[in-house]
């Protein structure tokens, strides 16, 4: 399976760039690892950080903007159908939609940094209309930051970039605190904005 990897890795290597921003698009190679090897491609020259950074961002953001319209045009349905294809399961679905009824748009952000959470958030923010033009700059917004920490990691790395997942466990659960903690601010900003009722 890791031979597998590497052939893929180094395919999209091969395409510079854009291999980086389909590698996340796709994302059959977890996006971390891909920018991992991509932090190891800066490191021996094969392409510059400003590049790598924009082609991750631009392509972790088409992937999830794919998913939001899976949900905006399929619904439910379709994806408790299909949703396997994509590795999303029925479980997910549905913890997003939570995620999503309790916090709001604002969670599109928070969410990005957790496991599990953070692709099928994308599913009910398309159900229910979200704003697209909000939803794609929730999703940039959170997607610079996640492009950048993995692109470090895999240049601190270099040559042993394929333990990526390991370095970044140290980092995991103040990421996502922080996460936690930002969708909860901003679910109480906007309840307090909310005009009461006499």
């Amino acid at each position: 399976m890791e031979n597998v990897i590497l052939d893929v890795l180094d395919w999209l290597t091969n395409l510079g760039y854009a291999g980086i921003a389909i590698g996340l698009m796709l994302e059959v190679i977890p996006s971390e690892i891909v920018l991992g090897y991509g932090g190891y491609m800066i490191v021996l020259g094969k392409i510059g950080f400003l590049g790598a950074l924009f082609a991750g961002v631009i392509g972790g953001t088409i992937a999830q903007l794919i998913l939001y319209w899976i949900g905006s045009l399929g619904g439910r349905p379709f994806l408790e159908k299909y949703g396997k294809y994509l590795f999303i399961k029925k479980h997910h679905i549905e913890l997003s939609e939570l995620w999503f009824e309790k916090y709001g748009s604002g969670v599109i952000f928070g969410a990005r940094f957790i496991p599990v959470v953070r692709h099928a958030i994308s599913i009910p923010a398309g159900i229910s209309k979200m704003s697209l033009w909000k939803f794609t700059l929730y999703t940039i917004a959170a997607m610079i930051p996640w492009t950048i920490f993995f692109l470090y990691l895999g240049i601190e790395l270099g040559s042993n970039w394929m333990y990526i997942k390991e370095a970044a466990k140290p980092y995991f659960i103040p990421i996502v605190c922080t996460a936690l903690m930002l969708a909860t601010v901003y679910y109480l900003v906007k309840k307090f904005k909310q005009p009461r009722s006499n």
